[in-house]
């Protein structure tokens, strides 16, 4: 049966965009590897639940497709992830209204399993001083400091959060100073 010639270019139009949203899946795919357990991790520290939190990174990688499909800039994806996390995260805490901290996965890591029972007990201690004075800073600098522990660089910080380099660095430097204090303690 022939082909009209309105249903050749549309069935063209198919087959060379199929190669290319192949393409685009794959790098989706690759960015997802790299980056769903650091996204999971901060949308977390927002308060959110597990499933809430795999709800908005599965949200940020349907974005990420959409938004390589429309053919947007490419550069600096790993910043636009957190970004976009981030406004999905806080859209999101505001439906739940309730909160976490955003420390406490960065400092749960900070444990020593192998210790004897003493050591336990100093890691503990250790463990909910910091604890304490992580959830004691302002909001904006655990959110700093969750992102610095998640790999971004400050300039990346500064686009995630909207603010600028320079802040970036003094919130750094408040909340280090403040954690280094307790852990000498």
């Amino acid at each position: 049966m022939p082909t009209s010639s309105l249903e050749l270019p549309y069935a063209l139009d198919l087959a060379e965009a199929a190669p290319d949203a192949a393409r685009l899946e794959a790098e989706v795919i690759h960015l997802f590897d790299a980056h769903a357990d650091g996204l999971r991790r901060y949308v977390r520290s927002f308060g959110l639940s597990p499933a809430a939190a795999e709800d908005v990174v599965q949200e940020v990688f349907l974005g990420l497709f959409r938004h390589l499909r429309l053919g947007r800039p490419r550069h600096n994806l790993t910043g636009w992830l957190f970004r976009v996390a981030h406004n999905l995260a806080l859209k999101q805490r505001k439906q739940q209204a309730r909160w976490l901290g955003a420390a406490d996965a960065f400092i749960a890591a900070l444990a020593d399993p192998a210790g004897g029972p003493e050591d336990q007990m100093a890691d503990a201690q250790r463990r909910a001083r910091l604890r304490s004075v992580a959830r004691a800073l302002p909001e904006r600098d655990r959110r700093c400091l969750h992102l610095r522990c998640e790999g971004l660089n400050y300039r990346d910080i500064a686009g995630v959060l909207g603010v600028s380099l320079g802040w970036v660095s003094k919130s750094m430097t408040r909340a280090l100073t403040r954690l280094m204090r307790a852990d000498s303690m």
